[in-house]
């Protein structure tokens, strides 16, 4: 029987994993630690207690005639949700905006400059710093955020001494190859494809509308592109129409439970020891 974590909206997540026994081997209660419902001395303690936190990054753009704008978002958020349900890490509200002017003159995205990701990730980290956080998973649902991500885990880290921070993908877990979404070439590419769609189906079914759905043809390229320079409909990948919520729902579940188990053992993992480096004297 499937387990369900609630979001905060009322909306349900569904899952084949067992959730309590997970739970009961990486650290959480069953159920999301949200951030956003908890009190400021709740938060002061949650910050002593589990010292850690995650923070869904996502992005408000198109994906073809057949999926909403929201899809890095939700898909990105209920991972996260399933991570803190199975470790207790406490989950931040998505950032919802993302780098995504690249999809070019498709209706509808809402996109940041990678500058502007970069400062609101900064400040955001800085004011869960200042709440006594010194742990930050920056959990990615769009493949563009990866540089401003990055840039701005290396700003923080050289800013905080005491603090770490890892940007990863939602997928980042489990190797590549094991994640089928009929790619064959693509690489960044590869947009509301066989992979997005069952996930989504799983997740949402009643905001996909695969009466609509289109395929694109599964090239290899060495050059990334805008989006509208290579896709009339905002779809790259093939087998999209194949897509069907079985897949997704094993595959989203994996991403939760490696996820789920890296991250468990990220916020326990001790820091550098300078008396063990590799080739100092004794």
């Amino acid at each position: 029987m499937s387990v369900f974590i609630t979001e905060p909206s009322g909306r349900t997540v569904p899952t084949g994993l067992d959730v309590p026994e997970l739970a009961a081997r990486l650290g959480g209660t069953g159920a999301p630690v949200l951030w956003e419902e908890l009190t400021w001395p709740d938060a002061k303690s949650t910050a002593a207690g589990q010292n850690a936190v995650i923070i869904p990054v996502g992005a408000t753009e198109q994906h073809g005639p057949h999926l909403p704008l929201a899809v890095d978002t939700r898909i990105c958020e209920a991972v996260a949700l399933g991570v803190s349900a199975l470790t207790g890490v406490p989950v931040l509200p998505p950032l919802s905006f993302g780098v995504s002017a690249s999809h070019g003159d498709f209706a509808g995205t809402v996109a940041l400059r990678p500058e502007t990701m970069i400062a609101v990730v900064e400040d955001v980290i800085d004011s869960l710093y200042a709440s006594g956080i010194r742990q930050f998973i920056l959990l990615n649902g769009h493949i563009w955020n990866n540089g401003a991500l990055d840039v701005s885990a290396e700003k923080l880290r050289v800013r905080h001494r005491d603090a770490r921070v890892r940007a990863l993908g939602y997928v980042t877990m489990y190797p590549g190859p094991e994640v089928d979404g009929h790619v064959t070439y693509g690489r960044a590419l590869m947009h509301a494809n066989f992979f997005e769609t069952s996930v989504m189906l799983h997740l949402a079914p009643e905001l996909v509308r695969m009466e609509l759905a289109t395929s694109h043809v599964d090239l290899d390229s060495f050059w990334d592109y805008r989006m509208d320079q290579v896709s009339e409909t905002g779809v790259w990948g093939r087998d999209v129409t194949d897509a069907d919520p079985t897949h997704g729902a094993a595959e989203f579940d994996r991403c939760v439970a490696t996820t789920a188990r890296a991250v468990s053992a990220a916020v326990r993992e001790p820091w550098p020891d300078p008396t063990h480096r590799p080739g100092r004297r004794a």
